[in-house]
């Protein structure tokens, strides 16, 4: 082969190089605009019915609860970490409050209960749910709560995913969490529920769940909610 062939061929190699690596780069890119899209296009509508739906599972082992990993103590009454946080959303925004029921009883042991979370996250699992909306068509924003367990949702969260279609309404998450904040729950939601209005959520440090009324009140301020 000539120098000219050579060089015309080396020329050959490094165009069809850049096309593809141009191709992968706008798909890519694509990808990343559609999820952001769905988790922050939407306006929260000022006005309309609000559901404050949440999975929580409290550790009942004698953990002490003013620094126990999923439950509090406030006004006197004892919560779970994602319930507190959900009841306070619930007065204010008055919205109604629904608790993500299972029919199964998770073990009240801090090390029992991480154990249960694995084992269904590896099954896969779609524990079946003992409580469910029966006027779902009547709200128009739902905030859905959960603790981050093992970087993902609870898989009773999935099941009441799979359970509604929430095409159309504004949906709005919030965790609470040991440090891995949402992981990728938020894009996963935006994935289950393609036809839903996705917004910011909040996550909430366990270590802080206790505190964290303020930041819940400007993070629904800056959602469009305000007292």
């Amino acid at each position: 082969m000539n120098k000219t062939g050579l060089f015309l061929s080396i020329v050959v190699v490094l165009t069809a190089f850049f096309t593809v690596y141009a191709y992968a780069k706008d798909t890519c890119t694509e990808e990343t605009a559609r999820i952001n899209e769905a988790t922050n296009s939407a306006a929260v509508p000022m006005k309309g019915k609000v559901l404050v739906a949440y999975f929580t599972s409290p550790e009942t082992d004698g953990i002490d609860a003013s620094s126990g990993a999923s439950r509090l103590i406030a006004d006197g009454k004892l919560y779970g970490n994602t319930e507190y946080v959900a009841t306070l959303i619930s007065q204010k925004t008055g919205g109604d409050l629904f608790r993500i029921k299972t029919e199964q009883t998770y073990p009240g042991t801090h090390k029992g209960l991480i154990e249960a979370a694995k084992k269904e996250i590896d099954g896969n699992a779609r524990p079946r749910l003992s409580t469910h909306i029966r006027n779902l068509q009547d709200y128009d924003v739902i905030f859905i709560g959960f603790p981050n367990w093992w970087y993902d949702m609870p898989m009773p969260v999935y099941s009441f995913f799979d359970e509604y279609d929430f095409t159309g309404k504004t949906l709005i998450p919030f965790c609470t969490h040991g440090g891995s904040r949402f992981s990728q729950a938020e894009k996963t939601i935006a994935t289950l529920e393609p036809g839903a209005k996705m917004q910011k959520g909040l996550a909430v440090s366990r270590n802080n769940a206790g505190k964290s009324e303020t930041s819940i009140q400007n993070w629904l301020q800056r959602l469009g909610f305000g007292e």
